[in-house]
């Protein structure tokens, strides 16, 4: 393993748990003008950016495999982070509901969160560690680029 690879694949794995945590939140709360994402608004999310990375990255057939193993390896993730909460909004308006902030409730909602990520986090990383060794260099150099401007294909 290079030098390089191993600090690189802690900081994206650190920014992998760090955003499903925050992501996953999101996405938990966040709204669309007819209403919360569905499972087929997630699928077809999904299958859109696996399509556009397979275009930018000219994946070949065993990659873009690899790559939906990712995808549902994070989506399981995704799950984990969001198994037990009905309605993550209010369960966060309720550590605000008293006189004071409820640190305990607070605490068990972030060791939850937490355990979910640990737990996941080896399919993840082998997930990730398939697909990006699965790159021709000239790709895996695409897909660094890509992380660095943290913009997406679309803007660039």
């Amino acid at each position: 393993m290079s030098p390089w690879f191993k600090p690189w694949m802690k900081r994206s794995l650190i920014g992998l748990a760090g955003a499903s945590l925050l992501f996953g939140g999101l996405a938990a709360c966040s709204h669309h003008p007819r209403g919360p994402m569905t499972d087929a608004d997630i699928a077809q999310w999904r299958e859109k950016a696996i399509d556009k990375a397979e275009r930018e990255l000219s994946l070949d057939a065993t990659q873009k495999a690899r790559l939906v193993v990712l995808a549902d390896a994070l989506k399981a993730q995704r799950a984990a982070l969001l198994a037990g909460a009905e309605n993550p909004r209010a369960e966060l308006q309720s550590l605000v509901a008293g006189a004071s902030f409820d640190r305990a409730r607070a605490q068990a909602l972030v060791d939850a969160k937490t355990a979910a990520v640990r737990d996941k986090a080896p399919a993840v990383v082998t997930a990730m560690a398939d697909f990006y060794d699965s790159l021709q260099p000239a790709q895996q150099q695409k897909l660094r680029d890509w992380m660095n401007r943290g913009r997406g294909w679309r803007h660039g």
